[in-house]
Formats: C-alpha cells, sequence, structure tokens
C-alpha cells in the first residue's frame, strides 16, 4: 500500500475512533473506506476486526477505576457475547449484504427510539447502585438475550454493533448513557478479539495493517473516553441519537439502491 492511501487510513480511523467512543457504528465507516483503497471485503471486515479490539482497549482504560461500568451485569455479558462473537465470524458474510443492510437501518432507528423511551433512566452521568433491575427481572432476560443476538452480528461485521448494544443496555437494564457507553466498551473488546481470533484462524487478516491502524484508534479512543466524561449526560444523548439517526439513514439508502 502507497503512502498515500496509508494516510488517508490513517486520519479517518483517528478522526472516527475520537467520536465513535460515545457514538459507535465505527465499522460502517471504516470498513467501507478499507474496501474503497483496494483491500477485499473480507480481509477488510477481517482487518478492521484487529484495529477494533485495540479501539476497545483504549476507550476502556479512562472508565476503569471510575465506577461508571455496570459490573453486576458485565459477567453474564461476556460469557454470551464470546459464543455469539464467535457464531457470527464463522459465517461472516453468508447472509446478502443488502439483508444485513436493510436490517441494520430498521434496527438502528430502533435504537433511537429505545434510548428516546428510556430518557429519564438514562439522564444521569450516573445512576443509583441501589436501583433493582430494570423494570423486572424480564427486562434482564430480554436485554441478555439481545446481548448474545447482537455478539453474533459484531462478531460478523460489527458496523453499528457497539451502537445498538449500547442502546439495548439502556433500555433493558436501566442503565445511564454513560454507563452504557463505558460497559460496552469491555463487552466489544471482547467480541472484537473474539472474532479476530477467528479470522487470523481463517488466514484472512492483514495483521501489519492491522496493527498500524489498531494503535492509532487505541489512541483516538482514549482521547474519546476522556472527553465522553467531561461532555454535560443531555449533550452525549444528543449526540447519540444524532449519530445513530444518521447511520441509519444512511444504511437505509444503500440497502434501497440499485
Amino acid at each position: 500500500m502507497d503512502a498515500g492511501k496509508l494516510l488517508v487510513l490513517v486520519a479517518v480511523f483517528f478522526l472516527t475512533s475520537v467520536v465513535s467512543v460515545v457514538t459507535g457504528s465505527t465499522s460502517l465507516i471504516t470498513v467501507p473506506v478499507l474496501i474503497a483503497v483496494g483491500i477485499e471485503t473480507h480481509v477488510a471486515i477481517a482487518t478492521n476486526m484487529l484495529a477494533l479490539t485495540f479501539l476497545s482497549a483504549g476507550g476502556s482504560i479512562p472508565y476503569i477505576g471510575k465506577r461508571i461500568i455496570d459490573r453486576r451485569r458485565l459477567p453474564l455479558a461476556l460469557v454470551l457475547t464470546v459464543a455469539g462473537s464467535a457464531i457470527g465470524a464463522l459465517v461472516m458474510l453468508k447472509v446478502p449484504a443488502k439483508a444485513v443492510q436493510l436490517t441494520l437501518a430498521v434496527v438502528m432507528f430502533a435504537a433511537a427510539a429505545l434510548i428516546l423511551i428510556r430518557s429519564k433512566s438514562g439522564s444521569g452521568k450516573t445512576a443509583s447502585r441501589t436501583r433493582g433491575l430494570s423494570k423486572s427481572g424480564a427486562y434482564s432476560v430480554f436485554g441478555y438475550a439481545a446481548t448474545f443476538l447482537l455478539a453474533v452480528y459484531g462478531g460478523s461485521f460489527s458496523g453499528g454493533y457497539v451502537t445498538m448494544l449500547t442502546a439495548a443496555f439502556v433500555f433493558f437494564f436501566g442503565m445511564t448513557l454513560l454507563e452504557s457507553v463505558a460497559t460496552t466498551k469491555i463487552v466489544n473488546l471482547f467480541s472484537s478479539g473474539v472474532a479476530t481470533l477467528v479470522f487470523f484462524w481463517r488466514g484472512i487478516v492483514d495483521w501489519k495493517l492491522g496493527i498500524v491502524l489498531g494503535l492509532v484508534m487505541f489512541v483516538g479512543a482514549l482521547m474519546g473516553s476522556h472527553i465522553s466524561m467531561k461532555i454535560s449526560s443531555t449533550w452525549l444523548r444528543r449526540i447519540f441519537i444524532v449519530a445513530v439517526l444518521g447511520m441509519a439513514l444512511k444504511m437505509l439508502l444503500v440497502a434501497t439502491s440499485h
């Protein structure tokens, strides 16, 4: 790869990682850019997954020790995520691309709606640790089911995965938006890590490029996470919803175009 294309990738991956710590949907930007510079689709998805592992690590570090991550939900969420992501990676691209895009657009519109519905429970920077389960135990069951199903998708492509998972954690588990952003960073570290191992096994990862872009995303995510903790909860929610709606509209247009 020539220096010009690499510089373009570095710039795009860095800027995307700073913003996507809050908004998610990283791969909806980075994978198309990788393909645009001439990387084969399967390799682009696999290499991007390696870079996302660095992104998740960088995004997680600032939240550790801040009592923002929901540690009650994390263990089972991680178990379900590891299983789901491995399955997703193994069946990558078996579903027609347009079907995935259309489904993703619909789900992302729903994700924005869920955030709006649960705006009261997710409006604070931190939440009371004395609250019980979100509304009822049934909500927790649905939340864990969503965690697993989304992990299957996250392991196969990941575009919009963290965005939808963030909304699911707010709606089903009653987390604040900041708690959900922080917790999903840990979950996504396991999701992208497991998927990357499967892709390495299949021999479709450009590991040199992935490490370079991953280090760039690590730094960007560190910056983004620090910024997210300084932004008011209202602006966090606004940024998240606008980003989700924008990405959903983009995916809908792509899916319905000829």
